[in-house]
């Protein structure tokens, strides 16, 4: 198996890209605005909801992105990639600052 720059495949992303599978195919099998609402849901509860709950839901955030962006990497160019990277550090930076705040 090789990537769309016919480079090979490592282990460990073809053992993530497997076990995500039944995820990815049930997420697409859900109505096209789940994932953005489940984002949406997630920074809402980030900014607004008190330390305890805002921090586990950012960092559930940055989690499902980062997935998101491990699994889409080899399909997308450097502009893209550096906007995923920045929008998870953001996420976690803000996280950061809830705690530092509290």
């Amino acid at each position: 198996m090789s990537s769309p720059s016919s480079q090979p495949v490592s282990p460990l992303r073809q053992r993530i890209t497997k076990i995500s599978y039944p995820y990815v195919a049930r997420l697409h099998g859900m109505p096209k605005l789940t994932l953005p609402i489940i984002t949406g849901v997630l920074a809402l509860v980030g900014v607004f909801a008190p330390v305890p709950v805002a921090v586990p839901a950012l960092i559930l955030l940055a989690l499902v992105l980062g997935w998101l962006a491990f699994l889409s990497w080899p399909a997308v160019t450097t502009g893209p990639k550096f906007l995923r990277i920045f929008s998870i550090l953001v996420i976690l930076l803000f996280a950061v600052s809830r705690i530092a705040g509290a």
